[in-house]
């Protein structure tokens, strides 16, 4: 059955959500309650939306996730089909996992989205739905806004120069992406094997070469998350074992 659009200015009442149709409190209380014998409710009935804790992010979050989303609809992971959102989200999980505040997290949803998803445009759309300071974190974990995109090379440099003048928040993020992404190549290597490295510009040296790299320089700087960074730093180690045993 097609889904019907919402007209503006009409209030929800339900949304989709990666597949999934998520219904208002009123329209979930309304429609899953079903008759009960009194002895029963305590056990059964869904919670009272009205005595529920207090949400632990704001709605501003749900925005940036559902915007997130949009801009990676139709990116995937490089050399696989596995969803390009998958990473976005892990990179929030992971930050979230370090302390990061709202804003932190919104922008390690939106880590991504001016270098692969619209440079400048998209960077000033970040800035006009969710302020400055987050505008300011994604564009700190960016290594360009450019396209074409410059070398490989000259472009990681730089990352790894800025990074020493980065403030907590865009070390936090970037830290969270780095850590992902090692993980997953960590993953593919032990499943795959060599092919893994035909994936990356850098290819097997020059990726080995940028995670030592940016464990160094987040190491280096007084303000980094020792606990993020140790597990970077374990995580980059077993890429390079399995890589010396190829």
């Amino acid at each position: 059955m097609p889904k019907k659009r919402l007209i503006s200015g009409t209030a929800p009442t339900s949304m989709v959500v990666g597949g999934s149709t998520m219904l208002s409190r009123r329209t979930y209380s309304r429609l899953t309650m079903p008759p009960m014998k009194v002895s029963d409710r305590r056990d059964e009935r869904p919670p009272d939306p009205d005595s529920e804790a207090p949400r632990a992010l704001s709605p501003r979050f749900d925005e940036a996730l559902m915007l997130a989303s949009e801009l990676h609809a139709r990116q995937l992971r490089k050399g696989t089909g596995i969803p390009y959102v998958s990473h976005v989200l892990g990179v929030a999980s992971i930050a979230l996992e370090h302390g990061a505040d709202e804003e932190t997290a919104i922008a390690a949803l939106l880590h991504d989205a001016i270098e692969d998803q619209g440079g400048a445009a998209t960077e000033r759309l970040i800035e006009d739905r969710f302020g400055a300071r987050v505008a300011a974190i994604v564009r700190a974990c960016s290594d360009t806004d450019e396209i074409p995109k410059p070398p490989w090379r000259a472009r990681k440099v730089t990352y790894i120069a800025h990074m020493a003048s980065a403030d907590r928040a865009s070390l936090l993020v970037s830290a969270s992406d780095k850590l992902h992404n090692a993980r997953t190549i960590l993953a593919d290597l032990r499943a795959d094997g060599p092919s893994v490295w035909d994936r990356f510009s850098g290819g097997r040296d020059g990726t080995l070469w940028y995670y030592r790299a940016l464990v160094t320089a987040f190491r280096a700087h007084p303000d980094h998350l020792l606990r993020l960074v140790d597990e970077l730093d374990r995580s980059v180690t077993a890429i390079e074992d399995v890589a010396r045993g190829e």
